[in-house]
């Protein structure tokens, strides 16, 4: 006679709902709990400072998108830029932003390294105006009528560090709130090759944004130091060096300036305990074993130790050479810029 096999147990094998798992056993099928899902891990105060930097450093690289080709002397072969532009800013003034505006393309305009290299430095800071102002001081007043030799010779007469062929860079990010109500930013970029016969007029090349003078306020000198025509103002902005050198691209070092009233809201304490949050929490064990933590001094010394037990409140706030490129506008998800200057 056959055998009969009509019931679903008999039959059922795997997890049945939520709970339950049916298992094979030597003396049958046996109905058992389901383990316990593992909870999410959650890291300890250190590690959310620096691990949770990584989102807004890689959406601000989106912004230099084509823009820093060459920018890192020294990368390894195979290396990629963007490994370069996260390993120079790692641990700088990170920026905290949380799981869901990450998935939105959020950015937060910071104050990051985007260039490095042997050529000296291009020295900038903000005047009594606002104006980012160079320590590059010309002997002429840029106008409208200034043409890019007369600009080429000013700064090859006002530094030895310069010489035909050489490229001045501008970038320019300009940091908003959408219409979704979180932080986004673009990006543009400027370029002039120095030319001592090149008649075009400086401003049709590039705009008096980052091509512009403010007098010089030192005693008894007199002159011009090249400056930005704009307060900075929710901007970011820097200059660039760079010069082709035996088929290899040599560049200066050098930082964007921020001035913004948003950066500061994403680098606070708050902002890395919300960003904690968001992927499942600071481990709390880890963070009150330590006496200088933070949370411990949000907590405002209100512990009490029972039956040897610590507690806390916690705060919960949570020329053909020569032209100007615009792009890498985070305005959305997923959107990695179209501009394409580079250090060439």
């Amino acid at each position: 006679m056959a055998k009969f096999q009509s019931t679903l147990i008999e039959q059922a094998s795997g997890k049945l709902g939520d709970n339950i798992v049916m298992r094979q056993t030597a003396t049958g099928k046996i109905l058992c709990k389901a383990p316990k899902k593992a909870s999410t891990p959650r890291r300890s105060e250190k590690q959310a400072y620096t691990r949770l930097q990584l989102a807004n450093l890689l959406a601000n690289y989106r912004l230099y998108s084509g823009k820093l080709v060459e920018a890192f002397e020294n990368k390894n072969p195979g290396a990629h830029d963007a490994n370069m532009f996260v390993s120079a800013n790692w641990g700088h003034e990170p920026v905290y932003l949380t799981r869901p505006m990450r998935i939105q393309g959020a950015c937060v305009l910071a104050e990051d390294l985007f260039c490095v290299g042997s050529i000296e430095p291009i020295g900038y800071a903000l005047n009594s105006e606002g104006k980012l102002v160079t320590t590059l001081h010309l002997g002429i007043e840029i106008t409208a009528e200034t043409t890019v030799a007369q600009f080429s010779g000013a700064l090859m007469t006002a530094s030895d560090n310069w010489r035909e062929g050489d490229q001045m860079t501008f970038f320019m990010g300009t940091q908003y709130v959408g219409t979704d109500g979180l932080p986004r930013a673009t990006m543009r970029s400027q370029k002039v090759i120095l030319s001592l016969d090149d008649q075009t007029k400086l401003w049709d090349v590039v705009t008096s944004d980052g091509f512009s003078t403010v007098p010089s306020t030192d005693s008894g000198q007199g002159g011009y130091y090249l400056a930005t025509g704009k307060v900075l103002n929710e901007m970011g902005c820097a200059w660039v060096h760079s010069r082709e050198n035996n088929g290899a691209t040599k560049v200066s070092t050098q930082r964007l300036v921020v001035v913004s009233d948003i950066l500061p809201q994403y680098q606070s304490y708050q902002a890395m305990k919300a960003a904690a949050d968001s992927y499942g929490g600071i481990n709390k064990n880890a963070v009150y074993l330590n006496p200088q933590s933070s949370l411990a001094t949000l907590a405002g010394g209100a512990t009490s130790q029972n039956s040897g037990s610590t507690s806390g409140t916690e705060d919960q706030s949570g020329g053909a050479s020569s032209g100007t490129e615009t792009g890498g506008d985070t305005g959305g998800p997923g959107d990695n810029g179209d501009g394409d200057t580079d250090m060439n």
